[in-house]
């Protein structure tokens, strides 16, 4: 008998769980039989998409008009999404490989998932960085967004005040948020049929390679979601099927400085951060939301920490 073969299924399970990696995972089954039958009980995987259909080139110009910028962004998510998940509720049609559902078919006791994305959803001007992080139940729980125009180093003479202040005016800010909010929704929609699908989950996660957004969904909030079928019936009943999940009426609590300066001697130009939330939801620290989401990302944490200090201003935005 070979060594391996005395190692308790259990044991294996271990080391499957510590791989993740779900492309690894499934050339492992064909290892052997004992290996086949094993692999479908990993608990925790890593899912990474390879490739989404490119957007036009007019997705990509820049405009400062938000109707026509939101028009464009959507239609550019709605098309980079359209080979992982349908828009059409009818399940006789033929589904992506690349759908995260399909994929995720052959495993049966997840319990931790990853989904990794190639890229952002975003269209920014060169330079501009937005950085958010959205946790969802059966609609949005919080949102934390985190942008600046530009960093300049150390030696480099820093934008004037007011020109700063104008560059990162309130009407781009607004822009950033509703930016922010429609691709954290359309990443909610992608996630659905996984939910319902995956009964055992209690960590879900979903992210890109650049970074960009975060979508995090904890056992509640999954909980939540598979009741009454939330993520799927009950948008439909209400003729909502625009390719992302309802953004609710939110409260948002915004914080802007025109310079920012770091360790170093780098300054951040036009710092903005916004945190959203229901308008019925609870009432939990801005500080604490901002510092889960970027508090140990380095350059993002010491500007977050910074913007804390800042005013605030509060505003609302009805349901979209």
């Amino acid at each position: 008998m070979d060594g391996f073969d005395r190692l308790p299924d259990s044991l294996i399970l271990q080391i499957f769980d510590s791989v993740s990696d779900i492309k690894t995972l499934i050339r492992c089954r064909a290892v052997s039989k004992r290996f086949n039958s094993l692999v479908p009980h990993t608990d925790s995987l890593i899912l990474t998409v390879d490739r989404v259909i490119s957007s036009d080139s007019d997705s990509d110009s820049e405009t400062d008009d938000v109707s026509h910028l939101l028009v464009a962004f959507l239609k550019s998510i709605l098309k980079s999404l359209q080979d992982l998940v349908s828009a059409k509720p009818d399940p006789t049609q033929t589904r992506s490989q690349n759908s995260p559902a399909q994929i995720l078919r052959s495993f049966h006791r997840v319990r931790s998932l990853s989904i990794e994305l190639p890229s952002g959803d975003l269209r920014l001007e060169k330079g501009t960085v937005l950085k958010w992080r959205a946790e969802f139940g059966k609609t949005l729980k919080t949102c934390v967004i985190l942008g600046f125009r530009s960093v300049v180093a150390s030696g480099d003479n820093p934008v004037a005040g007011e020109e700063a202040d104008f560059a990162g005016g309130l009407k781009v800010r607004v822009v950033w948020t509703i930016s922010a909010l429609i691709a954290a929704s359309a990443r909610h929609y992608l996630l659905k049929e996984v939910v319902r699908e995956q009964r055992g989950l209690e960590s879900l996660v979903l992210r890109d390679r650049e970074g960009e957004g975060t979508v995090v969904m904890r056992k509640e909030g999954l909980r939540e979601c598979r009741r009454e079928d939330a993520c799927g019936e009950a948008e439909e009943e209400e003729g909502w099927d625009r390719g992302r999940s309802k953004v609710p009426s939110v409260r948002m609590r915004m914080r802007h400085v025109a310079r920012v300066e770091l360790r170093g001697g780098v300054w951040v130009e036009g710092a903005t951060l916004v945190v959203v939330r229901p308008s019925l939801g609870d009432d939990v620290e801005d500080g604490d939301l901002a510092m889960e989401a970027f508090g140990n990302d380095g350059m993002y944490g010491e500007v977050v920490v910074e913007l804390l200090k800042a005013k605030s201003y509060l505003l609302e935005m009805n349901s979209f």
